[in-house]
């Protein structure tokens, strides 16, 4: 079912023969424009209008009523209520560890420069629909944001054709988090919505949030106009995996990730021919009783999706590295000082007892991640994603008079002499 790609004995860079979809960004960035551009125009008129041409969805608004939020909590089924709290507080707990503190340097007596870190305005949380929902996608985006301090969370979601409104448990989670602004919007002109406002909304300062290519190809489109947290598109999990892997596990998590989307990629790194081949009796167990049969067979027969065979663990350590991979399992001998050693990885689960859904879900880490190698230079999404630097220079006479002769040194060697002159005008009698 997955295509082979064998690296063993190669020394080539593996970046260019590893799979990846056929997604270009860039093209789908002009197909979007119209859009973007109608919503920056039209406001509100313009987002419904493609709400209604791509997801057949006629509103008379975008808000959805506070009411309605209040009505899908108390609708929700006690199990599930009680799983996204459990969700919403393990969220809680990881990610208030994670905010940072103001710090102050003293560079020399009488010179100071404080670091401070302060929450952004305003933020656009988007929480995509399609083929699935995704309740989850709304604790991920807003606990973070909330332990950050952000004032002001707008959440946007595709409307259902039934009710014009984003799914109830969208709605749901949203209530239990205390998010009451709320847009059935969905696609590019949801990212549209946030970066140039509506008479509906007010422009937001930073959208987070992870969606298929039109949301992605979006993203990029408006970055500059407003802060983006990453290129979060399809989702993939890759797996570094030898002989002690349990087959059924790692056949399981392959399909587990390839049911999101018919472009979600799954990949396999191992050197253990008899573990690829107990995997791929497996996959043809597991897939043919699962619920999305279809679709995951259309991910795991992609372009995107493989089987690497590779020497070793280090050759297969520098394959998962070039593939940055959004979700990578390692399921080996010693498998957390192998997981050490990895470099480039939006999120790494070690071991057997650690599967990418855990963390999906419960685990309270943040699953949304960069996705087509962004792993290699980008973070996944954290407290830090809502938080801006801003640092504070105080500096006393003696202490500028000090070092006056370097910044005039300095100064003059970069032709830039007025930079020298409003240091020594200081002192000049």
């Amino acid at each position: 079912m997955l295509t082979r790609i064998d690296l063993r004995g190669s020394t080539a860079d593996p970046r260019r023969l590893l799979p990846r979809a056929s997604l270009d960004v860039a093209a789908a960035m002009e197909l979007v424009r119209p859009t973007v551009e109608a919503v920056r125009e039209h406001g509100a008129r313009a987002v419904m209008d493609a709400n209604e041409r791509f997801d057949g969805v006629r509103q008379n608004a975008l808000r959805v009523p506070a009411t309605e939020i209040t009505s899908a909590v108390e609708a929700l089924d006690p199990a599930l209520r009680d799983a996204l709290l459990e969700s919403i507080a393990r969220a809680r707990k990881v990610h208030s560890d994670q905010r940072r503190s103001d710090h102050t340097t003293q560079v020399v007596p009488g010179g100071t420069v404080t670091q401070r870190w302060r929450p952004v305005r305003r933020v656009g949380l988007y929480v995509p629909g399609g083929l699935a929902v995704y309740p989850s996608s709304v604790v991920m985006n807003v606990v973070p944001a909330q332990v950050a301090g952000v004032a002001s969370l707008a959440v946007a979601s595709p409307p259902q054709r039934d009710t014009g409104l984003p799914h109830p448990l969208v709605l749901a989670a949203c209530g239990l988090l205390g998010v009451d602004e709320v847009y059935g919007a969905g696609g590019a002109q949801a990212i549209a919505m946030f970066g140039h406002g509506t008479e509906e909304s007010e422009p937001v300062d930073l959208v987070t949030g992870p969606g298929n290519i039109w949301v992605t190809a979006a993203k990029r489109l408006l970055r500059g106009v407003v802060g983006i947290d990453a290129e979060a598109g399809p989702t993939e999990i890759a797996i570094l995996a030898d002989d002690t892997a349990d087959p059924r596990h790692v056949a399981a998590d392959l399909i587990s990730q390839a049911e999101h989307d018919p472009l979600a990629a799954s990949v396999l790194v191992t050197a253990s021919e008899a573990l690829l081949e107990a995997v791929e009796v497996e996959l043809a167990t597991q897939v043919a009783a699962t619920k999305h049969t279809e679709r995951v067979t259309q991910a795991l027969t992609g372009e995107q999706s493989a089987v690497v065979l590779v020497d070793g663990i280090d050759q297969g350590l520098r394959v998962v590295d070039a593939y940055g991979a959004e979700h990578l399992e390692i399921q080996t001998e010693d498998a957390r000082a192998v997981a050490e050693r990895v470099t480039s990885a939006g999120a790494i689960f070690v071991g057997a007892w650690s599967p990418v859904s855990l963390g999906d879900y419960c685990a309270g880490s943040n699953h949304v991640l960069p996705t087509g190698g962004c792993a290699r230079h980008s973070s996944g999404l954290s407290v830090q994603t809502f938080l801006r630097g801003v640092q504070l220079i105080e500096y006393s006479q003696e202490a500028l008079r000090d070092v006056a002769g370097h910044v005039v040194t300095l100064a003059e060697a970069e032709d830039l002499p007025a930079h020298g002159q409003a240091v020594s005008v200081r002192f000049a009698q």
